[in-house]
């Protein structure tokens, strides 16, 4: 009996510790708390979700004023994540909030082999688009962004032919929105500089995440783009 006791308690801590796992990997809890005020909330019709990773999650704290300025602007981004990390958390940080308009920007964790996961551009394409089909299924406008521009990535020791990665990530981006009627949004050509295709200096302190200097290039750009559905 008590062999099956501790057999019981070894296999439910187990299970804890693999969910407990899951839930990071995804970020599935981070906004539960957010998520259910605006659920519970009067939804005014002018919702615009910023979907993302930490190029997203830092443009709150980088510029706060951006957000406070937009009350109907939602930040969702998780640092760290790659495109098959937003997807599995799309419903609950998208399509539950029921937004007017979502913003997908992703794709450059992929390219840096986060988590793990060897870059596959046919696979973070397709988490892209699926994406955007989740959103168009629910009636939220989608506004696909393109991959900032990065010569390197400071933490990955395995990712390699970055730049080249990014730009056909991005035509391939930009062409399945022009066959599909949707926006893209260009952040890598005011936002690139110099041979190596990197993150222009003026505009980083890594070389990756845009400083509120890189931040106030790209928000004019998505506020343009965000204006023909949301006043």
């Amino acid at each position: 009996m008590k062999k099956t006791i501790m057999l019981l308690t070894a296999v439910f801590l187990l299970a804890v510790a693999r969910l407990a796992a899951a839930d990071k990997w995804t970020g599935l809890s981070k906004y539960d708390s957010q998520n259910a005020t605006l659920v519970a909330a009067r939804n005014m019709g002018n919702r615009v979700v910023f979907m993302g990773n930490s190029i997203t999650e830092l443009w709150l704290s980088v510029d706060p004023g951006f957000f406070a300025a937009h009350s109907n602007f939602i930040n969702r981004g998780i640092s760290g994540q790659t495109t098959y990390q937003m997807l599995v958390r799309f419903r609950s940080d998208v399509v539950n909030l029921q937004p007017k308009v979502v913003v997908i920007l992703g794709g450059t964790n992929d390219i840096a082999e986060n988590a793990g996961l060897v870059y596959n551009e046919n696979r973070t394409l397709g988490n892209i688009v699926t994406m955007v089909e989740l959103a168009r299924l629910h009636k939220i406008k989608p506004i696909v962004c393109s991959v900032p521009p990065c010569a390197s990535y400071y933490w990955s020791k395995t990712a390699t032919g970055i730049q080249l990665k990014i730009l056909r990530l991005n035509e391939r981006l930009a062409a399945y929105c022009k066959q599909q009627g949707l926006p893209f949004v260009d952040y890598y050509t005011p936002l690139v500089k110099g041979a190596d295709n990197a993150l222009n200096p003026d505009y980083t302190k890594d070389g990756v995440h845009p400083n509120l200097a890189g931040y106030k290039v790209m928000e004019p750009i998505i506020l343009k783009a965000v204006s023909k559905y949301v006043k």
